[in-house]
């Protein structure tokens, strides 16, 4: 019996061998894959977050955009299934405690570059790792700017597809018009009918590259009318920005600071004006990214009085910062926050947040574009070649609160509609996104208002080593985000994994084309023309 077993005992012996040789490689390689700073949490090894599909989160104030109520939210796989009061679960049923705390929408970031080529570099923030530091942060779903590739909207959305493939969450694009021409044109369509695009970006800015004249702009509003797709407009004069970058270097300022000289408040208030113009002229909806300054708040506040259609999107560090940092005489400090349109003065901030209070402003985006201290040297001699972008994606939901809810500016129900709603709305992915309610996507936040927070480069989730809101302590804290049902967001962990996220398609025709037909014929019965006239007969 010995001997006749002897060979069976070595092949166990062989087979525990093997097994351990390859659980070891397996785990080699997820080490590999969690160093090479791809993955977060357990999920770093592409374990999902959460196994259950059922979640219960009880006791807590639900919050959506013009109501909230104490309630509990039940979800199923992914979707919000009931929201109702002292709902009754099962034992395999997920149940988080909300008591005390306010349920709300995830955020939804309208204006983001990840892994985007810029002035000779990338940001440093591709699609999982800016993700990832977005659902840290309370936002589940964000729109970023496809460009074009040597003016193919085409070969541009095709490389953006590829980017995001390493997606942890759900995402949308806008697409960038850096030419016109038929082909471009053609491709507009298709961006609308067949590729979930409603939404076509224009640069006023940033000549030599990206920028954009009048008559590409007047070509792209009027096709953008007949798509039911919104305009939207990066609004500093390109030309005067650059004679003021002419003028620093003449003048011998070639620091950070210049960036602000070259690109004063009035040169953003100008193009404002003249794209909203031209925009009423085709009479077609017009979003303006990026509202940095009262000279284009101002210009946005007289057209929405007269009725024409006109979005402004403040950015979050437009409504918090102040310029006063660029003239630290440490280049690293100052270069993080150089931008375009750049971070205005004091005193602009203020007034942002006024007019976003009451609702001469819409909603909040970040215009998230990270480069780290490497980057941004890449201008230490010459402000011109400084990678423009800061970050916000992560501090977004937090800093709305803490400048705007604590302070009494706008209403818990006023929150969720700047940061999820509005958004969802504009580009039309309401209800599904933006709202707490059966039907919709669980996407979903719980805040704690009397949890703290502070803000650092060390504990941040993006890859920048710098952070422009360092040291920010506040409150109001999101200490759970779910996104698509799982839960990412916890205990100050996060658990996400690439290739988890969708890509979201967005619907033209929102409800900012509403009336459009109408105002059309009532301004063509307004001509009184053509004039029937007789010749005179000799």
């Amino acid at each position: 019996m010995a001997s006749s077993s002897s060979p069976q005992r070595l092949l166990h012996l062989l087979s525990l061998i093997l097994l351990l040789l390859f659980a070891f490689c397996s785990i080699s390689e997820s080490s590999q894959f969690c160093d090479a700073g791809i993955g977060y949490g357990e999920s770093t090894c592409g374990v999902s977050s959460s196994s259950s599909t059922k979640l219960l989160i009880k006791g807590g104030t639900v919050v959506n955009a013009h109501e909230m109520e104490v309630a509990d939210v039940y979800v199923e796989d992914g979707i919000i299934v009931a929201v109702r009061p002292n709902i009754k679960v099962g034992d395999d049923v997920t149940v988080l405690d909300a008591t005390g705390k306010f349920v709300m929408p995830g955020g939804i970031d309208p204006h983001t570059h990840l892994d985007f080529e810029f002035m000779g570099t990338q940001t440093i923030d591709d699609f999982f790792s800016g993700q990832a530091a977005a659902l840290a942060g309370g936002t589940t779903m964000h729109i970023d700017f496809a460009i074009p590739v040597n003016g193919s909207l085409l070969s541009g959305l095709e490389a953006y597809e590829k980017k995001s493939k390493k997606s942890c969450m759900d995402y949308g694009f806008h697409m960038a018009i850096t030419k016109w021409d038929e082909v471009v044109s053609k491709e507009m369509e298709i961006m609308v009918n067949e590729k979930g695009i409603n939404s076509f970006k224009f640069f006023m800015h940033y000549k030599g590259s990206l920028m954009i004249n009048d008559e590409l702009l007047l070509q792209g509003f009027k096709k953008c009318k007949s798509l039911g797709a919104l305009a939207m407009v990066h609004a500093e004069n390109g030309d005067a920005a650059y004679e003021g970058q002419r003028r620093m270097i003449e003048l011998g300022i070639t620091g950070p600071e210049g960036n602000a000289l070259s690109s004063p408040p009035v040169l953003e208030g100008e193009a404002t004006a003249r794209a909203i113009k031209l925009a009423g002229f085709v009479n077609t909806p017009l979003y303006v990214v990026h509202v940095m300054s009262i000279d284009a708040m101002e210009e946005i506040s007289r057209a929405r009085k007269s009725g024409l259609k006109v979005i402004g999107e403040p950015v979050v560090s437009g409504l918090v910062l102040n310029d006063s940092w660029l003239w630290d005489p440490d280049f690293i400090t100052a270069a993080k926050y150089v931008m375009s349109p750049p971070i205005r003065a004091a005193g602009h901030g203020k007034a942002l947040q006024a007019a976003l209070s009451m609702g001469t402003l819409q909603l909040v985006g970040t215009d998230h574009c990270t480069f780290n201290s490497t980057q941004k040297a890449l201008g230490i001699d010459d402000f011109q070649k400084i990678p423009n972008g800061v970050n916000g994606i992560e501090e977004r939901m937090h800093l709305v609160w803490d400048t705007m809810v604590e302070s009494g500016q706008i209403s818990v129900t006023d929150y969720v509609r700047v940061t999820s709603t509005e958004c969802a709305r504009i580009f039309n992915i309401y209800p599904r996104k933006g709202a707490i309610r059966a039907g919709s996507d669980a996407d979903i936040i719980i805040l704690n208002p009397n949890s703290s927070f502070e803000i650092s480069a060390k504990s941040h989730h993006s890859r920048s080593d710098t952070n422009v809101y360092e040291g920010w302590r506040g409150k109001g804290k999101v200490e759970v985000t779910i996104s698509g049902g799982r839960v990412v967001w916890l205990n100050d962990e996060l658990k996400v994994f690439p290739g988890s996220g969708k890509y979201v398609e967005m619907r033209p025709f929102s409800y900012l084309f509403n009336g459009i037909g109408k105002a059309d014929a009532k301004y063509l019965s307004s001509l009184k023309a053509p004039v029937k006239r007789f010749r005179a007969t000799t």
